[in-house]
């Protein structure tokens, strides 16, 4: 660990030219002490850093001390930093990794694009936090532990034992045949195969992770993008999932598909309103999309759906009205 930290503060350097004690602990996530102590050690070992003093003083190394990466151009440099923007990594615990990664990368960059490509990237936010209606998106938290345990035996190509929580189950333990990771939304899976099944786990219902010494009975080569939208069309198509007619003002027209597993047919009503055939997972999830949208949006049918939003209705308003 010391060793990436003493790579990644000479990075820090090279790309900022000169900084303080306290903004080189804030990057790093460690004390001024633990700088202090790593720039004593890298000019024990030889790298040219010096110490400027006065109220804009600071750490900085001597010019020079650089390679390049000169096969890219800036379009591809510009790639590599919007893509390393990306909350994605989060989902599978390599955050750290990828920030120091594309400290290397923008370290390593010729001169003539170094500057123009990251003030380039700067300018485009990839899946911020929240959307325009200020509602955050809520990461996953998943154990460092967990995740670590996982890509050890993804990677290794080795069995894994799970301690599962099921929706609606007690936790229980599970081996299984890794097969890969994806990561949807900030929501990470494990696809892998059980007793030569397929199964999906989510890694936010992973409470404890073990990778065991036997190989993984699993195919050498796969296709991630193709097991993926197999494995999706199978859940949107199974369980006890519900076709609903409805009517949605276009204002809540993207919130209502955005819940959906599918729309299956939409037209424009005189009104303006557009009339969707739409499917959910199951009777509560359709209770609760169109719950969400209030008035913008009528259930048309089934009767079960139309009467249990009504009911819902009523208790509220037994609830919020007038006493005498």
């Amino acid at each position: 660990m010391r060793a990436d930290r003493l790579v990644s503060l000479v990075l820090l350097l090279r790309q900022y030219g000169r900084l303080s004690a306290a903004a080189l602990a804030r990057e790093l996530e460690v004390s001024t002490r633990t700088v202090l102590r790593d720039v004593e050690a890298l000019s024990a070992s030889g790298v040219p850093v010096y110490a400027e003093r006065g109220r804009h003083g600071g750490f900085a190394l001597l010019p020079g001390f650089r390679t390049e990466l000169t096969g890219l151009n800036h379009d591809e440099a510009l790639a590599l930093l919007v893509a390393g923007s990306r909350r994605g990594a989060q989902a599978f615990g390599l955050g750290s990794a990828l920030a120091s990664a594309m400290l290397k990368v923008v370290d390593a960059l010729p001169e003539s694009y170094r500057g123009t490509a990251a003030g380039a990237a700067g300018r485009l936010l990839i899946d911020p936090e929240s959307d325009l209606l200020s509602r955050r998106l809520v990461d996953e938290e998943v154990p460092d532990a967990v995740v670590a345990e996982v890509l050890r035996a993804v990677f290794a190509g080795h069995r894994l034992r799970i301690h599962y929580a099921a929706v609606d189950q007690a936790p229980r333990w599970r081996t299984v045949d890794p097969i890969g990771l994806v990561t949807v939304r900030d929501r990470g899976y494990l696809l892998a195969a059980r007793s030569g099944e397929d199964r999906t786990y989510r890694l936010s219902r992973v409470l404890a992770a073990e990778e065991l010494a036997e190989p993984a009975r699993r195919p050498d080569r796969v296709d991630l993008d193709r097991v993926w939208r197999e494995r999706s069309t199978r859940f949107r198509t199974g369980g006890d999932q519900v076709s609903v007619l409805v009517r949605v003002d276009p204002a809540g027209r993207e919130v209502l598909v955005g819940t959906a597993l599918a729309v299956h047919a939409e037209e424009a009503d005189p009104d303006g309103w557009l009339r969707l055939e739409v499917t959910f997972q199951d009777p509560r999830h359709a209770e609760w999309a169109l719950w969400q949208l209030a008035t913008n949006a009528e259930a048309l049918s089934p009767q079960w759906l139309r009467d249990s939003l009504r009911d819902r209705a009523a208790a509220i308003a037994v609830r919020y009205g007038v006493s005498s």
